[in-house]
């Protein structure tokens, strides 16, 4: 496995696990079969309704609290300062642990005009050591831009859709000019027609892996943090085993070409749900 270093100066694994859409009573098993793969960063949100399962996979795993790395987020109707402070502490009794190592605003909401408020109320977790590191998730040019003129502490990560179809060279860019980690949602274009490409086919075959493996990869060697999701056992083993080939410079501009600009989820200048 591989690191990454934050600005916080943690280590964050490259490679995660996702459970977006995994009920709760099914992330206890999925994060476990994860944990067994090898994976040791889990993320998850208050809205994905299954931080107790994973929490509980955690606790029931055995494995030392200091080599896990787990991210939770704000949901969008608990922003502001208070409520901010108050949705952690629901968080860390759900999860069952005494901090996280990340802590993410899942998305700008622009409308509602809270994100930097419930950013000052991050600060004060990240100051108190009970948020190892904190960032922000969805953050455009736009709102990154705002949040930054006001903050105190740098977003250490911004989680965004990133895929081979909408590669967000200019965000990650921006991200990385400012030292913040950008992570993938969606690596795999959730698993719909991207994974069809014949040039995915093609190279796979040429190193023995699948198209969702040079995927990875790709992710992995252009520099992102990435988090794929499965309940899958098999599946969940097949997307940690990218560390034994690597990409072509060729095969890495092959890829890049696949790149339309095309959205799976919202626009996050434009997404205002609070539900």
């Amino acid at each position: 496995m591989i690191d990454v270093t934050l600005n916080t100066g943690a280590a964050m694994p490259q490679l995660g696990f996702g459970v977006w859409q995994v009920p709760d009573e099914d992330a206890t098993t999925a994060v476990a079969a994860a944990l067994d793969a090898g994976y040791r960063s889990i993320d998850t949100a208050r809205v994905y309704e299954n931080e107790t399962g994973t929490g509980r996979a955690l606790r029931e795993s055995g494995i030392a609290r200091s080599e896990l790395f787990v991210t939770t987020k704000l949901w969008n109707s608990d922003q502001g300062f208070d409520e901010a402070l108050r949705a952690f502490d629901a968080s860390l009794d759900r999860l069952g642990l005494e901090y996280v190592d990340l802590y993410l605003i899942h998305w700008p909401v622009p409308e509602q005009d809270k994100y930097v408020e419930s950013w000052k109320a991050m600060e004060r977790l990240h100051a108190e050591g009970r948020a190892k590191a904190i960032g922000v998730s969805n953050f455009s040019e736009k709102t990154l831009g705002r949040l930054l003129s006001e903050a105190d502490v740098v977003p250490a990560v911004n989680q965004i859709e990133l895929h081979p179809r909408l590669a967000q060279k200019r965000m990650r860019g921006l991200d990385a000019e400012h030292g913040i980690r950008t992570e993938a949602w969606s690596p795999l274009g959730q698993g719909k027609d991207l994974l069809q490409e014949p040039v995915l086919a093609e190279i796979g075959a040429a190193h023995g892996k699948s198209p969702a493996q040079v995927v990875l990869r790709w992710h992995l060697q252009s520099g992102n943090v990435v988090i794929p999701k499965s309940v899958t056992p098999a599946r969940i083993k097949e997307n940690i085993d990218v560390f034994d080939f690597e990409l072509s410079e060729d095969e890495v501009r092959r890829v890049d070409g696949l790149d339309t600009g095309a959205r799976l989820g919202p626009d996050p200048d434009q997404m205002n749900f609070l539900g």
